[in-house]
């Protein structure tokens, strides 16, 4: 068999994924916020540029932003008081528009947090973490915000996309938590993070690679999962 045909050859593990994300569980907050004091709450690029104008807004983001602010809110009133907004915020001639073109710009409204956030009673208790990257720590306050929390062992993990940045910030949180042998709990509400889309034919037209929001979406959920990342359908 051909190796390189990808639709046929991972065609079980397709459909093993597809039921997998499909089998995905809901936990309740009690049963993710069991110690508040040592829980955060952190949220990735709800920034007007990725939902709601701009060349790279998207409906998928969109969807995610009330689901964000709605388990903001729970938490709160559950007696969380870490909360991290990490937040595009680039250089007017970033190196990452190379790959994705021109977006988030500092200053700008695309890089203003979504107005259901910026409205929370509670946003000038959000910690906001700025970035001039996909990376969400390397070459942000993010690294010094661990180092001043390091009792919190619970971070839920919210935003877009779920294969760039939301991925990224999970997995490192994780691992930095592995690298010390800490126990560290790393939760992500599959209703509250997403990725776009770009199918193959729109894509030629405009010389970019194409990017299969589903199948990204279900991928990097499943590749935070195998590394012990608590992957839950929603938080009811």
């Amino acid at each position: 068999m051909d190796k390189t045909n990808l639709a046929e050859g991972s065609k079980d593990f397709l459909g093993w994924l597809s039921e997998w994300y499909a089998s995905l569980q809901p936990i309740t907050l009690a049963e993710a916020i069991d110690e508040p004091p040592r829980t955060a709450l952190c949220t990735v690029d709800m920034l007007n540029g990725f939902c709601y104008e701009g060349t790279l807004a998207s409906p998928r983001a969109a969807a995610c932003v009330q689901p964000i602010a709605n388990l903001f809110q729970r938490a709160y009133a559950r007696g969380v008081r870490n909360f991290v907004s990490i937040q595009e915020w680039h250089s007017e001639h970033a190196e990452e528009f190379k790959a994705y073109g021109a977006h988030c710009v500092r200053g700008t409204r695309e890089a203003e947090l979504v107005p259901e956030l910026a409205s929370l009673r509670f946003i000038r208790d959000v910690e906001v973490v700025r970035k001039n990257s996909l990376h969400t720590i390397v070459e942000t306050t993010m690294e010094q915000w661990l180092e001043n929390h390091s009792l919190v062992d619970t971070f839920i993990v919210t935003g877009v996309c779920t294969d760039l940045c939301t991925y990224d910030l999970a997995l490192d949180l994780k691992l930095r938590g592995n690298a010390r042998d800490i126990p560290r709990r790393v939760i992500v509400p599959a209703n509250c993070v997403n990725t776009y889309d770009l199918p193959v034919d729109p894509a030629k037209q405009i010389g970019a690679l194409p990017h299969d929001g589903d199948l990204a979406h279900a991928y990097f959920l499943y590749m935070m999962a195998l590394n012990k990342i608590e992957v839950v359908k929603e938080i009811e």
